[in-house]
């Protein structure tokens, strides 16, 4: 058997293992790749919400980080919750100089249930300082419209603004996920993704669940470990959407917990050979 690429989080950890690192890991994992973790904060958190939140010291994070680039060599790298401004500067440093490989990061602000996961000026310090030096950036609506300073998008022609809006601090690619549309069909949920090449919209069918915690993170990890495989950007959006619809599906009857449910990390391993059809681009434009 080959051996496996490697793949970072930087992360905090939920005890109730539908998010965070223990989401990022399993990701990983059933992908094929090899996962480590950085933990920068222990969170008191199940189904129904964070309940504490437990920051770990700054120091002890960035030598997590140092002990894993210096015996692992990660391909990827993934960022999500950071918490506190100080951390996130010190993350940056790192990423600014080199040594944070297709970084990915999900700029996490608010847990699914709405607890905030973010002191204030985080998010300045995420946009000018972490930003430009990512490989992909995968907010929701919502952090999108935090990041940027306004308010979550209400069509597809404005999150595709605010993914052009947030490629301008530098990154070299911004999917803005999360997105709804009605139509006389239904409802259907969109992606945008922005970059060098232009923009693409993604559109398929809502899929009815509760269990949908962890979506973000997953869907970020994912990508991170198609990169860290060799993917294109716009593949691993492609295909890190994919594991998480299916995802989504598989844990739809599940009762887990008496809150927002995890989605699927345990059947996640056999969505490539069975893709979904409505996981496509729905069109395609230059760059907004």
């Amino acid at each position: 058997m080959n051996t496996p690429p490697v793949a970072l989080t930087i992360a905090g950890s939920d005890s109730g293992g539908g998010a965070g690192i223990q989401a990022d890991l399993t990701t990983f994992a059933a992908l094929g790749v090899h996962g480590a973790s950085a933990v920068t904060a222990i969170t008191v958190q199940d189904t129904t919400g964070v309940h504490d939140i437990h920051p770990v010291p700054v120091g002890v994070v960035l030598a997590q980080i140092e002990c894993v680039l210096r015996d692992l060599a990660p391909a990827a790298v993934k960022v999500g919750m950071l918490g506190r401004p100080e951390l996130s500067e010190a993350v940056a440093r790192v990423a600014a100089a080199g040594r944070l490989p297709r970084l990915v990061v999900d700029p996490v602000l608010v847990s699914t249930s709405g607890h905030s996961l973010a002191a204030d000026g985080v998010v300045a310090t995420l946009r000018e300082q972490l930003l430009p030096h990512a490989h992909l950036v995968t907010p929701n609506t919502d952090e999108a419209a935090a990041l940027l300073g306004t308010v979550p998008a209400r069509s597809v022609d404005e999150q595709a603004d605010h993914a052009g809006a947030l490629l301008a601090f530098g990154s070299r690619a911004v999917v803005v996920t999360g997105g709804t549309v009605r139509t006389p069909d239904g409802t259907e949920r969109v992606d945008v993704l922005a970059g060098p090449a232009g923009t693409v919209v993604f559109r398929s069918p809502e899929i009815a669940t509760d269990n949908d915690h962890g979506t973000g993170c997953t869907f970020a990890s994912a990508a991170a470990a198609f990169l860290a495989r060799g993917h294109t950007t716009h593949d691993a959006v492609l295909s890190a959407r994919g594991l998480v619809r299916h995802a989504l599906r598989t844990s739809a009857p599940w009762r887990l917990g008496s809150g927002r449910g995890p989605v699927a990390h345990t059947r996640t391993t056999c969505f490539e050979a069975t893709p979904d059809p409505t996981n496509a681009p729905h069109s395609q434009g230059a760059p907004r």
